[in-house]
């Protein structure tokens, strides 16, 4: 896996060939375009024309993404990219315009190891890990991409392909990133697990106050085990006692993710066992209806019983709210999200 222009330290920068010789201040401006105007060296006209040239031709200046295919759906306010990266693997990045935010999910690996059979990437199985430089970059154009449609990036989600905490280095190097050069807060970036109970723990010992998201989809450790498999080495009653562990350090709101599954999750006994593990928490459920995978023949939940469940966890005094589905048309909302093998292929064959 070869570097790219964002996995960069200030330092290798300075150090390119191109730059030797160059006032120190030369840099600095190649570093602040690159992450606060989201530029690449070419575009850079502060810098002398010969510097330009000289810095867009360094192989180490190269992007680490190829836009393969951009589609866009909900007239125009949601945006999924299919980036080509090293090695011929795919990823996918969706950017979402909401009235007053603007949000990109990123990925964090090509793939995914953790086997949930309801989930199109989990399907797909896991192929590599991103780097640092991989994972902002994807930031990056989503911001270009913001910016130029008027809008401002003000919101990062680590719920792309792949397990964030099971690529801990690379994902919290490309968080530092994101805070220290691109200046969006901590605050606004959350990191969504299926619960790595070290990656929990890792987290809650940072620096940075990001939000946790526990993918949890059932509350008991029979259903857990059979729609989230990585439970059977951290159950339930483990995870809880992490995500206790990290509001003391933090004293961020946790929010549990949950995947309505018709007939599977969404029983009046479900609400219940959720508001047990919920309340002392004091998390905040997202309901998301089951969007459609061509591997799982389950179907999600009906919005009218979706809409039941949520006064059902009200009832218990859960706060709960349906996620709306974005993006579903173009296989982009929650769990759709593929880059499939066929296309992988395709995009690796020599044009």
């Amino acid at each position: 896996m070869r570097r790219s222009r964002y996995d960069l330290t200030q330092d290798e920068l300075a150090a390119l060939p191109a730059l030797d010789g160059e006032p120190a201040y030369r840099a600095r401006q190649v570093w602040e375009g690159l992450y606060r105007h989201a530029a690449g060296p070419d575009e850079l006209t502060s810098l002398p024309a010969r510097l330009r040239a000289e810095l867009a031709a360094a192989p180490e200046l190269r992007p680490g993404l190829e836009v393969a295919a951009e589609t866009a759906s909900d007239r125009g306010t949601t945006v999924k990219w299919l980036f080509r990266i090293d090695g011929g693997d795919a990823v996918e990045t969706v950017l979402m315009h909401y009235p007053g935010r603007t949000t990109v999910c990123v990925s964090s690996q090509a793939g995914c190891a953790m086997a949930c059979g309801f989930c199109a990437t989990g399907q797909a199985g896991f192929r590599r890990h991103l780097s640092t430089g991989e994972i902002v970059e994807q930031v990056v154009r989503a911001a270009r991409a913001a910016s130029e449609s008027g809008r401002r990036l003000s919101n990062v989600v680590f719920m792309g392909m792949g397990e964030p905490l099971a690529n801990y280095d690379a994902m919290w190097s490309a968080v530092e990133r994101l805070h220290g050069d691109l200046g969006i807060s901590a605050r606004h970036i959350t990191v969504s697990t299926v619960g790595l109970i070290p990656g929990i723990r890792r987290l809650a010992a940072e620096a940075l106050p990001v939000n946790l998201a526990v993918s949890l989809h059932a509350a008991n450790d029979k259903l857990r085990s059979e729609l989230v498999p990585v439970n059977r080495r951290y159950p339930i009653a483990a995870l809880v006692a992490a995500c206790h562990e990290y509001l003391a350090a933090k004293g961020r709101r946790l929010s549990f993710e949950w995947a309505c599954i018709a007939g599977v999750n969404d029983r009046s006994s479900d609400a219940d066992e959720l508001a047990e593990l919920a309340l002392p928490l004091r998390a905040h459920v997202n309901l998301i209806p089951l969007n459609p995978t061509p591997g799982y023949a389950v179907i999600g939940t009906s919005p009218v019983r979706v809409r039941q469940f949520v006064d059902e966890l009200a009832a218990l005094g859960v706060n709960a709210t349906v996620r709306r589905n974005r993006g579903t048309s173009i296989d982009a909302a929650c769990g759709q999200l593929a880059a499939s093998r066929e296309i992988v292929v395709t995009l690796a064959r020599p044009r």
